[in-house]
């Protein structure tokens, strides 16, 4: 058996999926403008400078979510995925996805970003297994703007990836390939797990270490 794990953002796609949709949140209307932009665009300087309060961050996005029905919160998602994501889905890419799979390999997407953005997005890549952040929700299904259980970031990563495994009767060692793809040293436990770590379109910090470590770097969009 062989492994594949995917990051998301800057990894799969071009571009950050969670600051995407809060920047359409803004086009769309749902927050202030000014003063949501500024946090947004300070928690996601915080993500990548490896300071992020998931929690605090978790709060702030979910707010819009918690005064809008399921409906309206599927159809904005909807347009997002028209609009943002899928014209950022590049061929090289979905073929990445697709060689592990044809492979038969066991692929799973595992994103530091929610369930509601990205379920979705795990849909248009064709992978069936998503570990995301989980949110916890009220009675009426709305996020509370808490997470529910551990949060895959960082070493959550390697404890919902070992969950997951073992619910299907496997552990790590079972397989004779991992493959793990990243961009962010915040995914330094998990890459350090695989016997194939691919620094994928990396940061100068990620590059850094990939180049230190022999490491494969990969470069799928510029």
């Amino acid at each position: 058996m062989n492994l594949c794990l995917f990051d998301l953002d800057h990894t799969l796609l071009p571009l950050d999926s969670d600051h995407a949709w809060g920047e359409f949140m803004q086009r769309a209307g749902w927050v202030d403008g000014e003063d949501f932009r500024r946090r947004n665009d300070a928690f996601y300087a915080d993500y990548q400078a490896g300071r992020l309060d998931l929690g605090a961050y978790i709060d702030f996005t979910t707010a819009p979510l918690r005064t809008r029905s399921a409906d309206e919160a599927a159809a904005a998602h909807a347009r997002f995925m028209r609009e943002v994501i899928v014209p950022a889905i590049t061929p090289d890419a979905r073929a990445l996805v697709q060689s592990h799979q044809a492979r038969g390999d066991w692929v799973a997407l595992v994103t530091a970003t929610n369930e509601f953005v990205t379920a979705p997005i795990a849909v248009a890549f064709g992978i069936d297994t998503l570990l995301a952040v989980r949110l916890e929700r009220a009675a009426d299904g709305r996020p509370t703007g808490r997470i529910a259980g551990v949060p895959t970031f960082r070493e959550g990563k390697v404890a919902r990836v070992t969950e997951w495994l073992r619910a299907r009767g496997a552990d790590w060692g079972d397989f004779a390939r991992i493959s793990v793809y990243s961009d962010s040293p915040n995914d330094l436990p998990l890459l350090e797990r695989a016997t194939e770590p691919v620094a994928t379109n990396p940061s100068p910090a990620l590059a850094e270490i990939a180049r230190a470590r022999g490491w494969r770097i990969l470069s799928l969009f510029p």
